[in-house]
């Protein structure tokens, strides 16, 4: 179990990486509160038009949780390359944030919540 001093050593790391840091709680609330609501979604998921197939991809790993080095590893880039695909989502879609878009890959049903477990997936 973590101590509260190296928590907070690893949320000052997510911060300087240019991450949103949000407690699991939280997440979890956001995702349970966009999963069960009704969107139309192939009107809101025209807006993922603009994104390349690669930019997709990371946008669904971002939704599900992962960090810019755990996506790095999965799709074998470097962890630059997928800063600067964060970057073009987030420009493409005119999102502030993190957040935002995975909010919007809830909404346009890109991603889905995963009721077999709890958390994100990290495979």
């Amino acid at each position: 179990m973590a101590t509260a001093a190296e928590d907070l050593v690893r949320a000052v790391c997510v911060v300087a990486d240019g991450e949103a840091l949000l407690a699991l709680s939280v997440t979890r609330r956001i995702i349970a509160e966009f999963a069960t609501r009704s969107v139309p979604a192939r009107a809101v998921s025209r807006r993922l038009d603009v994104l390349t197939a690669r930019e997709r991809e990371v946008l669904v790993l971002v939704a599900r949780g992962l960090s810019n080095t755990e996506i790095a590893g999965h799709l074998v880039l470097a962890e630059q390359t997928v800063k600067t695909h964060v970057g073009h989502v987030l420009a493409k879609l005119d999102l502030r944030d993190r957040v935002q878009a995975v909010v919007l890959a809830y909404e346009t049903g890109l991603v889905t919540a995963r009721r077999d477990h709890q958390g994100p997936s990290r495979s």
